[in-house]
This record gives structure tokens, C-alpha cells and sequence, in this order.
């Protein structure tokens, strides 16, 4: 697995997932788990959407 997510995208990622995770958990919804994803492809470094359209945002 190549890794496609560049430091710049993984940071923006990250900041997201905190603002939804602290929405979820304010709210106490189930939407608080969506935070998980942009989470795992920040610390992981691919982001599977971004292979079928040859999109990489890596230097």
C-alpha cells in the first residue's frame, strides 16, 4: 500500500476529526464515529478514495 496523503492533507485531516469527534460527543450522537475514519487515513497515510482517481497530495 502506497501511501498517498501528504503532511499538509494528514494535519487538515486530523484537525477535522477532532472538531467531528468533539461535535459527536456534545451532541451524544453516533455521528462522533465518523471522526474515526479521517483518523485512520491521517496516522495510516492512504486515503483509499484518492487511488481510482490517481490523486496524491504526497511530495
Amino acid at each position: 500500500m502506497k501511501t498517498n496523503v501528504g503532511t499538509v492533507d494528514k494535519v487538515v485531516r486530523i484537525v477535522l476529526a477532532i472538531i467531528i469527534g468533539a461535535l459527536g460527543y456534545y451532541y451524544q450522537t453516533w455521528w462522533g464515529l465518523i471522526a474515526l475514519v479521517p483518523f485512520a487515513t491521517a496516522f495510516v497515510g492512504f486515503c483509499p478514495l484518492y487511488k481510482p482517481f490517481g490523486i496524491s497530495t504526497k511530495k
